[in-house]
């Protein structure tokens, strides 16, 4: 008798052991692999300065991502954030420079970020234009006005006060992670305790409903956008400061990386499935995959591909446990 009370125990907690295991994204799984690799393979993986650094690296990558995912589970794309965010750290500079204010520098970006943003979800859902398309267009033509605004060099010279938001901190911990958990938590808020957030997945899950409850579609695909341009003003402040000015070219492909945590961190590109902190680990695997590649020296290119390799992983261990 003892011993069959033992092996239905034995039964229960091996079935438990490994719901546990299935309960793990292929994210997470991903992430604790890289590091245990990237550790054995070059012992300045795991040293307090280097994981510092992907998690400061992480930060601008992290408010360009967040944004990404709410435009995702509405069945979206934006492939015009990493040229918005360079266009935007050069009209930083350039009216910093030229007024002396980092408030007015600031400002000025994030207006330009907040009307791009504002012509993407306009043309999208007045339209009905596919978003691969419009912000394809957007991209092209944010990056020109960034050549032709800094005239195609970088612009330097912004206040020594700008680069607090970059190098500085406050108690204790670094002044761009503080703004990132300060972004997450208000964009976690919006997404998961309001009724934007509800609309936000219906717009993914079932834009019929919407509109039988007398829901515009049109208005919640605007503010969307618009929020991406918003989180796109907020990191050109951390990228101006980190590069210490602005140039035309300073951010492009960080739209792919956005897309890549995103899709990483198992958000759908369909049926509104997701969510942000799926996201985060997303991040932490793109960052992680090039931190370690750029310790081993490898070219930018293989970086990409390695990303790539990453995301198409990841979604097929997610797609493994679906059908498990």
């Amino acid at each position: 008798m003892d011993d069959a009370l033992q092996l239905v125990a034995s039964s229960r907690r091996w079935r438990w052991s490994l719901r546990l295991l299935h309960s793990i994204s292929g994210a997470a799984w991903l992430l604790a692999l890289l590091c245990l690799v990237f550790s054995l393979v070059t012992p300045d993986f795991l040293s307090g300065a280097n994981l510092r650094n992907v998690l400061l690296q992480g930060t601008i990558l992290l408010l360009l991502a967040l944004p990404m995912t709410l435009i995702i589970l509405t069945e979206g794309l934006d492939l015009s954030m990493g040229a918005l965010l360079s266009l935007c750290t050069v009209v930083l500079a350039v009216v910093q420079i030229a007024t002396g204010s980092i408030l007015l520098g600031f400002s000025a970006a994030l207006l330009a970020a907040l009307v791009m943003g504002a012509a993407n979800g306009a043309l999208i859902a007045a339209f009905d234009l596919p978003p691969f398309v419009v912000t394809l267009g957007t991209l092209g033509a944010a990056q020109g006005l960034a050549l032709v605004a800094a005239e195609g060099r970088t612009t330097m010279g912004v206040a020594q006060g700008l680069r607090w938001f970059w190098e500085g901190s406050l108690l204790g911990v670094a002044a761009p992670l503080w703004m990132a958990a300060l972004v997450w938590v208000a964009i976690h808020m919006l997404l998961y305790h309001t009724r934007f957030g509800g609309r936000v997945f219906a717009l993914g899950g079932n834009r019929e409903a919407l509109r039988f409850a007398g829901i515009s579609v049109k208005w919640s695909l605007l503010w969307v956008y618009m929020l991406g341009g918003a989180c796109v003003g907020l990191a050109a402040l951390l990228m101006t400061a980190r590069i210490n000015g602005g140039h035309p070219t300073a951010a492009i492909g960080l739209e792919f990386d956005a897309i890549a945590a995103v899709a990483v961190g198992g958000t759908a590109f369909e049926r509104g499935k997701g969510g942000l902190s799926g996201t985060v680990l997303g991040v932490l695997v793109v960052g992680v995959m090039r931190n370690g590649l750029n310790l081993l020296s490898m070219p930018s290119s293989v970086q990409v591909a390695a990303v790539g390799v990453v995301v198409i992983a990841a979604l097929w261990v997610d797609a493994a446990r679906g059908r498990s």
